[in-house]
């Protein structure tokens, strides 16, 4: 059902609306590494290498998915909060429209370049058949993605963030059951996970929309909607274009790190590659939770609650700390066997390098979650220049400090270094701007 997030005391209402989204996460990363689990466990090592190397790729299309998400959003909730529903209804017309296009385009895209791409990352032959395939069949899929993200967008820009997480359970779960189906029993190699993916975010996909179609039919409008509007479509890519760069940006920002990584070695390699595997969880789940503020604050920006904004922000900072204090605990106390979750326990020099990443982050996991909520709250009020300045500076500093420290250390512990220093400079930028933003707003 729709929500109001507008009204009621704003700590209780920012629980009740991101705790489902931080749930969906959970079954978000089991659908990520479904294909690589199965690939691994049934079918082999280049199965594995191939699915694995695919997923870089897809990333890239995942960010666009995600920018138009986020676009799509950002606008309708804050339409959503100022009640003009006949505009809110132009607004996911528009959305659908633009991103239909976008979808198309990147198709093409990618039937024809994903080939050329997968040399120029330098895939491996014995792997490269099993990409190329993977790809093939993941590019068909793109509509499903592409509309299951505004679909999403558009319940949680509603506060309704229950709906997502239903959809988001039941396709990951069907997304195992099916891999196994696929490759265990009907032996169809790669070609299975992919078209398990391709069938489960197929099904998702043409639920979301419909559910979608009826809860907007729900919604009265005193005016008649348009179908499309260029100065709402202008609103949505102000936000949706600095979403799909933060995404790519730091898509090719982990690349370059990985370079450096690489020429450590294949133990540090190893123990990178389970130890940000378990980082990712915790900023995947802030991140999330981040994404859940845009739209607390975007409903308040058009009802000109701003009040509600700042106390957002209060009980934002709460909740990713009350997150904060179990990861940190764990990491610190209990890294060794979550880590053994990914490794042999005879890879010593690899477990030792991943437990030194865990040591040195997770402390500062306090320092990024205060961020996210910040960036949240800018990108919820269209602060988007502000936003885009404190993701960019992270980044930035994250790879050229990662290439220095390592030169300077002559270790990998200057590199895991890199983070937490990116994170706090970016935090203290991040909280300015909120503050600079909100000023702006009660001037």
């Amino acid at each position: 059902m729709n929500k109001d997030l507008t009204v009621g005391k704003p700590g209780t209402v920012l629980w009740k609306f991101c705790l489902p989204l931080f749930g969906s996460i959970i079954f978000q990363q089991l659908y990520n590494i479904a294909d690589s689990l199965v690939a691994g466990k049934f079918i082999g090592e280049n199965a594995l290498a191939a699915v694995g190397n695919s997923y870089e790729v897809t990333l890239i299309f995942i960010a666009f998915a995600f920018g138009c998400n986020m676009g799509c959003s950002i606008i309708v909730s804050q339409l959503f909060g100022a009640k003009e529903y006949g505009r809110l209804k132009t607004a996911v017309s528009t959305a659908s429209i633009f991103s239909g296009c976008l979808c198309v385009l990147l198709m093409l895209i990618g039937i024809f370049g994903c080939t050329p791409l997968l040399h120029l990352i330098k895939t491996p032959e014995n792997v490269f058949a099993d990409s190329q395939l993977y790809l093939d069949i993941y590019i068909w899929g793109l509509p499903f993605v592409f509309f299951y993200n505004i679909a999403t967008g558009i319940f949680s820009a509603l506060g309704d963030s229950k709906t997502p997480f239903y959809f988001l359970a039941v396709s990951s779960t069907a997304n195992i059951a099916v891999d196994i189906l696929f490759v265990k029993q009907f032996h169809m190699g790669v070609a299975g996970v992919a078209w398990a993916t391709f069938l489960c975010q197929g099904i998702s996909c043409v639920l979301a929309v419909l559910t979608v179609c009826i809860r907007l039919k729900k919604i009265h409008a005193a005016e008649k909607p348009q179908l499309f509007s260029f100065e709402l479509l202008k609103k949505i890519i102000t936000i949706a274009v600095p979403s799909i760069l933060q995404q790519s940006f730091i898509s090719v920002g982990n690349i370059l790190i990985q370079s450096v990584i690489n020429g450590f070695g294949a133990s540090v390699m190893a123990g990178y590659s389970a130890a940000v595997k378990l980082n990712n969880m915790v900023i995947t789940s802030f991140t999330t939770i981040g994404n859940g503020i845009s739209n607390f604050s975007a409903q308040n920006l058009g009802a000109h609650k701003y009040g509600r904004i700042k106390e957002g922000f209060r009980s934002g900072i709460k909740m990713v700390w009350c997150l904060c204090i179990p990861f940190c605990i764990a990491y610190i106390c209990f890294g060794k066997h979550l880590l053994l979750l990914f490794m042999q326990k005879n890879s010593a020099a690899a477990l030792l390098s991943g437990r030194q990443f865990l040591w040195i982050l997770s402390p500062f996991y306090f320092v990024v979650s205060t961020k996210l909520v910040a960036d949240g709250i800018l990108r919820g009020v269209s602060a988007m220049h502000r936003f885009m300045a404190a993701t960019f500076t992270d980044l930035i500093l994250r790879v050229v400090l990662a290439f220095v420290l390592s030169a300077q250390t002559k270790s990998a512990i200057g590199i895991w270094c890199a983070w937490p220093i990116g994170w706090t400079i970016a935090m203290v930028l991040s909280v300015y701007f909120y503050h600079k933003e909100y000023k702006k707003l009660t001037v």
